[in-house]
């Protein structure tokens, strides 16, 4: 009789056991359902200090499922905390949901969004094992005081330069609206992220203080590495953007700028302003009308500039240069298109009107000029180089001079620096040194740095004038 009792108990422990085991479900294909993929912490902070969110995991079967492990993936690292059902913690083993029942996770950040050494978006995520499936649901917070546009359509505002701007999951300027962008404001693209412009873009930079896009990873490792963003993309429809003063980096593209809806002005003006390290392009325009003025457009994996599909275009005081050295490239700096194929692999013929004066087209490769024309439709191909350096190879022929008027045909540029940090002004035995037309020269006096290009024997070529 002594022994009864502890045996039955001993019994009862085994069958409960036994029991709750034979209940889990072992089928390998066995998932969980989330209520959410991702736990996005947008509250902004003033001090230190935590928001918490929660999102639940759902057993979908008639078998109880055992949860083998559920972690934060970056560990003791992670700006966030998590609690499973009740407890704190990194790391969770062996948790046991019932039968078509749920657990709830909750989650906090714990930033301080006013400390500028933390990363502009903190992301993590919780991982989930399951009879040896994965699954995850993603962390992200904002780690910096910033204005957050968030996959939004923006109407008529006016941006100022109080804190940084981050677009995460991309933005659209509605149609007839306009945004504008004061000097000095810092706007930072998530991955993938870009800016559609459907209404009026206006950039109201200036020398000292201009506007920048680049993406949100601050690191100094990021500082030239390209495609950390999508790009500007002016679309059909748009017009009277005008962009002054702003750096645009380390994108896919910089700038496309698609057909345009008016002969009277042209889709975009843009002045003062540089485009560079772009995995395709910084500029790439589709059948549009653009003016330049003192522009940098540089280190591009295709085309520092891309003109294609006809259109008109005016660059004066450009500098169009391609050192890009993240792979090889087999494309000029400067493209003249205008044709393309349709869908039904018809070709079809947009005129292009093209005027370069007063610029540089230089770069690493040995033709840094292409025209692209389709046979037959040289009257739809219209350009003019008018005091210009190019660098095209031996062969290339310069002679019409109602295409070609005093190049300096592969002079050296001397740039003060063609690796990183890349620095598009001339040195003091640059070829393009009083090289300029003072007749262009009058139109825009003041070179991107605000100096003067009338003080001495001629004007330089390009973006910027070497002063002495």
């Amino acid at each position: 009789m002594k022994l009864f009792f502890p045996l039955l108990i001993i019994t009862t422990l085994l069958c409960l056991f036994s029991c709750k085991k034979d209940n889990l479900l072992d089928d390998s294909s066995a998932i969980l359902q989330f209520s959410t993929d991702t736990v996005k912490f947008d509250t902004v902070f003033t001090k230190i200090g935590t928001t918490t969110h929660y999102f639940t995991a759902k057993n979908p079967y008639k078998k109880d499922l055992l949860v083998s492990s559920i972690y934060l993936a970056t560990g003791n690292n992670s700006f966030f905390r998590m609690n499973v059902d009740g407890e704190s913690g990194i790391i969770f083993s062996d948790v046991i949901i019932p039968a078509q029942d749920s657990i709830f996770i909750f989650v906090e950040a714990n930033i301080d969004p006013t400390n500028q050494g933390n990363p502009m978006v903190i992301q993590d995520s919780i991982v989930f094992m399951t009879n040896g499936n994965t699954q995850d649901i993603d962390l992200v917070a904002w780690g910096q005081d910033v204005h957050l546009i968030d996959g939004e359509i923006v109407q008529t505002q006016i941006w100022e330069n109080d804190k940084p701007y981050l677009i995460y999951n991309s933005m659209l300027i509605d149609t007839l609206h306009t945004l504008t962008i004061k000097q000095g404001c810092r706007l930072h693209f998530h991955h993938n992220s870009s800016m559609y412009v459907k209404g009026t873009l206006k950039i109201e930079g200036d020398v000292t203080e201009p506007v920048f896009f680049q993406g949100d990873r601050l690191e100094s490792f990021y500082d030239d590495n390209p495609g950390q963003w999508g790009y500007i993309h002016i679309l059909p429809g748009s017009f009277d953007n005008n962009i002054n003063y702003a750096v645009i980096k380390n994108a896919i593209i910089g700038i496309q700028v698609d057909t345009f809806v008016t002969e009277s002005a042209p889709t975009l003006i843009i002045s003062n302003s540089i485009i560079e390290n772009m995995n395709a392009a910084a500029l790439f325009a589709q059948g549009s009308s653009v003016v330049a003025s003192n522009c940098v457009f540089a280190n591009c994996g295709q085309y520092a500039v891309a003109l294609t599909i006809g259109g008109n275009y005016e660059f004066s005081h450009c500098t169009v240069a391609n050192y890009w050295n993240h792979s090889k490239r087999s494309t000029p700096s400067l493209l003249l298109n205008n044709y393309y194929k349709d869908v039904y692999g018809v070709i079809q013929v947009r005129s292009l009107n093209a005027t370069f004066a007063n610029s540089i087209v230089y770069g690493n490769e040995d033709l840094e000029l292409g025209l692209s024309m389709y046979e037959g439709t040289e009257y739809d191909f219209t350009y003019k180089f008018d005091h210009c350096l190019l660098k095209v190879n031996d062969g290339f022929d310069i002679s019409n001079t109602n295409q070609y008027v005093n190049i300096v045909k592969n002079g050296l540029p001397n740039f003060v620096s063609t690796s990183s940090p890349f620095d598009y002004q001339l040195d003091t035995l640059s070829g393009a040194k009083d090289k300029g037309s003072i007749e262009w020269a009058n139109y825009f006096p003041l070179d991107l740095k605000q100096e003067s290009r009338l003080l001495d024997i001629a004007p330089d070529l390009g973006a910027f004038e070497r002063i002495e």
